[in-house]
């Protein structure tokens, strides 16, 4: 038990969240709540930590990590070596990864400055305040945070999910509904990072991203996948070890970075995980392999200018570096990337447009979800059914549209707090009606001079976070629907993957290659893709190549 704070006597009680990051773009994630006389702090994944380290004493009674992800827990060892005594509480398995975020050499396997928490046990904080973890999903050891606060009067419930995902993923399950839906929180605060978006099944998920390395890998490419340290890359590797299409395929699967730090740390800490991986890790090794095929190895020095002379497939957390080395330099490549936001290299970043200036490499994006899309959110809140909602961890724009929901509107009080504006949490049995958005309805003008149409919007549209995405690289697309015409800005992500889509060999079977593939859009009538907007790489069993290929032999 942590030391106790003296007891504010004949104190109101107060209930508010003080977000030193919220999570929209790279800030991280550290939330302060105030529950009557206590603080407390909800992870610690910001870049800057001078907010919370200038001052005398610590700023808080005790700090709590949802997950080791580096955008939720950067900054916790600077936090500790500050303020040595400053309690700091995180699941048993988070504790083993978060060394992973501090990768200088002599550092700690464990996180010795962390104290690890038992799952669902209450453990009694302070006398009338206890903590519990509940399993979050999303990552190994990641974790919801219900804090419960006792008062004579009555007792306060607050939880915070940390990121989450209700679907099971091949290496941890999912969060539990029925765990959690007797808990009644006063105030939830949750993550938003996909918004309103919704996901196809996570199997079809996984199904689509096998799918599409297994062609680039027959038709000659080899693949490389950017991920972060934690999470994705282990996932993807324990697909390619048991997916059909890959079981027993004379492939070699390197791996490069922390990203292999990371899989040493998730092998020693298998009793944790699901059972059905645990059975898995019997029958053969979850990660290191070399003698059964496909063979999964570590990156080396020893490779380099070796790999991509025949197809294969390599994971690494440092892009830049993996070219700066020479890996990339010979060979046809793949670059798939994941869609889902995350911190670290994206289509978008200097670093990587610079990177595809210098390769002849042929990018695209996939959908493999750790979060939970909007509708799996709005299935949580329903259950919790609390009073106060803050929406962190996302774009503005994503969050934005989740608190422009009426199904939310009608039933919560919705917060969409910035860094650094306090938010109070008043607890009562009236509910007060949240101002509703702006409904985001512009006037303009249009012009027509002579074949150039002019379209005139008002300055204050620049206002809503939505022009950012609109007005990305100032390009739009327009189409009729019905009486109304559809204006759709193109992405930064859209140009390179365009751009990039030259480069792939003509001989290549895909979309872009028929002869049917006009405006986007497929016009073959056999086929089940007729009239859709189609992607260049995509494929149907009735492809028929362009006249001047039809000669050439395809790979």
């Amino acid at each position: 038990m942590s030391q106790r704070p003296p007891k504010a006597e004949h104190r109101p009680t107060r209930l508010a969240c003080l977000p030193y990051g919220v999570g929209h773009d790279h800030e991280g994630v550290c939330l302060e709540v105030q529950l009557g006389p206590y603080r407390l702090l909800l992870d610690c994944g910001l870049r800057d930590l001078t907010p919370l380290l200038n001052q005398n004493q610590p700023p808080v009674d005790a700090v709590f990590c949802s997950h080791a992800h580096s955008d939720h827990a950067r900054g916790l060892k600077a936090l500790h070596e500050t303020f040595p005594t400053l309690p700091i509480y995180a699941s048993h398995v988070t504790k083993q990864l978060l060394p992973l975020n501090w990768p200088e050499k002599n550092s700690p396997k464990t996180a010795n400055f962390c104290q690890g928490l038992f799952w669902e046990k209450p453990f009694e904080l302070f006398d009338d305040l206890t903590v519990q973890l509940f399993r979050a999903g999303h990552l190994p050891g990641a974790a919801c945070i219900l804090l419960t606060y006792r008062t004579v009067e009555r007792v306060y419930k607050l939880l915070y999910t940390g990121d989450f995902s209700l679907s099971n993923l091949q290496l941890v399950e999912g969060l539990s509904i029925e765990a959690l839906r007797g808990l009644s929180p006063d105030i939830l605060i949750i993550e938003g990072t996909y918004g309103t978006m919704r996901h196809p099944h996570r199997r079809q998920q996984e199904k689509q991203l096998m799918q599409r390395i297994h062609e680039c890998l027959t038709h000659g490419y080899s693949v490389v996948l950017p991920v972060p340290t934690l999470g994705l890359g282990q996932e993807i590797l324990k697909l390619l070890r048991s997916h059909h299409q890959f079981t027993g395929r004379d492939l070699d699967i390197w791996v490069d970075g922390e990203v292999a730090n990371a899989c040493d740390r998730y092998l020693d800490l298998l009793p944790e995980f699901p059972l059905s991986v645990q059975n898995f890790a019997k029958h053969q090794p979850l990660f290191w392999d070399e003698r059964i095929c496909p063979r999964l190895r570590r990156l080396t020095p020893q490779q380099r200018g070796k790999i991509g002379q025949t197809p294969c497939i390599v994971l690494t957390d440092d892009l830049t570096t993996l070219y700066d080395e020479g890996y990339l330099l010979s060979g046809l490549w793949v670059m798939l990337f994941p869609a889902s936001p995350h911190e670290g290299e994206t289509l978008e970043s200097p670093e990587i447009v610079r990177l595809m200036e210098r390769v002849s490499i042929h990018s695209e994006s996939y959908v493999l979800a750790e979060h939970s899309d909007g509708r799996n959110t709005t299935q949580l809140i329903h259950n919790l059914r609390p009073q106060h909602i803050i929406f962190v961890h996302g774009s503005p724009i994503n969050l934005t549209d989740l608190t422009s929901l009426e199904e939310l509107q009608n039933r919560y009080q919705l917060h969409l707090p910035s860094t650094g504006k306090l938010v109070e949490l008043p607890i009562g049995d009236t509910f007060i009606q949240p101002a509703a958005p702006s409904p985001g309805v512009y006037e303009g003008e249009l012009n027509d001079v002579e074949r150039n149409i002019t379209i005139t919007l008002p300055h204050n549209i620049i206002n809503d976070p939505h022009w950012r995405y609109f007005a990305d690289t100032g390009l739009v697309e327009a189409r009729w629907q019905g009486d109304e015409l559809v204006l759709r800005g193109i992405s930064q992500r859209e140009l390179v993957s365009q751009s990039n889509t030259e480069k792939v060999i003509n001989d290549l079977d895909c979309c872009l290659t028929c002869r049917h593939y006009r405006g986007q859009r497929c016009w073959n009538s056999q086929s089940p893709l007729y009239g859709f907007k189609v992607t260049p790489e995509g494929y149907c069993p009735v492809f028929e190549p362009l006249p001047q290929q039809e000669d050439e032999q395809s790979p």
